[in-house]
């Protein structure tokens, strides 16, 4: 199991929450809890469903990388890096037998769940386009997390025996870059679909709520792993396609306010280690057994490496406008995340 490293700075305070319709979030402002649940759901229901056929090339705008490929949650890697990628309808699935042949249409909330009904069995805020045979290994696993793992694919997602505390069976865990965008997935189709959730069947669900140790869980996705460019994008496209946004991405505040807290999910203890950048320095802090760190552009240039010395320090080093890539190493393996120096 990789653990949720959290840079408290740096990612949503640079980036604009996307193109929100004015007015478009009216009705839920002063809410809280169920009330504003049921108002986000009364201001994003009735959307403009698709056709199943019509997300392969829905796909082409929300899910594109910059290099114009499929931007495939379980084949890129936390660095950017993968082992294939897909071109767009070329490479849709058809047969496959390993990792890397085709891509397909991925329910991240599987649709056995809700017994393959419309309209969200063609919702794109929940589908992705995913390698055939790691959505084949996931199935209809919950996701959750793992410290055994059985099997894993080669950006590190893995399936295995679930090492979150009240739940012992086995999922799925996505790599820590896509957590945060799950969990505000799975956030939008409880709120979505709240007048028909209640009959649902799946071990994250009761009711037409999340079982304790699922929204705990979720909710601490969200936090770790905060909103994203690529989630502010792609809410942006789905708007334009469907006629509705995931309030998660607009308002990830809304996720404690919605859902709670999350706490105490894991049964192993996580990284603390802290990062930000400022007047072009950069400040680690909670350093442990670590050696020395990276930094990297988004393209794979290695812009410095840096021994570690000290529990807490500072390093001194120009960064231009972008996003960058930070890998801390130790005997244990690697760390990796994410800064946006604005």
């Amino acid at each position: 199991m990789r653990h949720l490293l959290w840079l408290p700075l740096l990612l949503i305070s640079f980036i604009s929450l996307g193109q929100i319709p004015d007015g478009y979030y009216d009705d839920a402002e002063g809410k809280t809890g169920e009330d504003l649940r049921t108002a986000l759901y009364n201001i994003i229901k009735d959307h403009n469903a698709e056709s199943y056929s019509d997300l392969w090339e829905d796909f082409k705008s929300t899910d594109k990388k910059d290099n114009g490929k499929v931007w495939d949650i379980y084949s890129i890697r936390e660095d950017g890096s993968s082992d294939y990628e897909y071109t767009f309808g070329d490479d849709q699935c058809g047969d496959y037998n390993k990792e890397g042949m085709c891509y397909n249409r991925e329910h991240s909330f599987p649709k056995s769940w809700f017994d393959e009904n419309k309209p969200m069995y063609t919702d794109l805020f929940h589908m992705y386009p995913t390698d055939g045979y790691v959505n084949g290994k996931r199935g209809n696993l919950p996701y959750g997390e793992t410290d055994n793992a059985s099997w894993t694919s080669t950006n590190g997602s893995e399936v295995g025996y679930s090492s979150v505390s009240g739940y012992s069976s086995k999922i799925f865990e996505p790599i820590d870059e896509f957590k945060g965008d799950l969990a505000r997935s799975y956030f939008y189709m409880l709120t979505r679909y709240k007048n028909v959730c209640s009959s649902w069947s799946s071990d994250m669900l009761e009711g037409d709520h999340f079982t304790e140790w699922a929204r705990r869980m979720l909710v601490e996705w969200a936090e770790e792993d905060e909103v994203s460019q690529k989630e502010i994008d792609r809410n942006n496209e789905i708007y334009d396609i469907q006629n509705n946004r995931n309030p998660y991405i607009d308002h990830p505040e809304w996720v404690k306010t919605v859902w709670g807290s999350g706490t105490d999910v894991h049964t192993i203890k996580k990284e603390n280690i802290k990062v930000w950048y400022n007047n072009s320095t950069i400040y680690i802090t909670n350093i442990e057994k670590e050696n020395y760190f990276n930094i990297v552009t988004i393209t794979g240039q290695t812009i410095t490496t840096k021994k570690l010395n000290n529990s807490s320090d500072s390093y001194k080093i120009d960064l231009q406008t972008g996003v960058y890539f930070i890998s801390f190493y130790s005997d244990g393996g690697m760390r990796t995340k994410k800064i946006l120096v604005p």
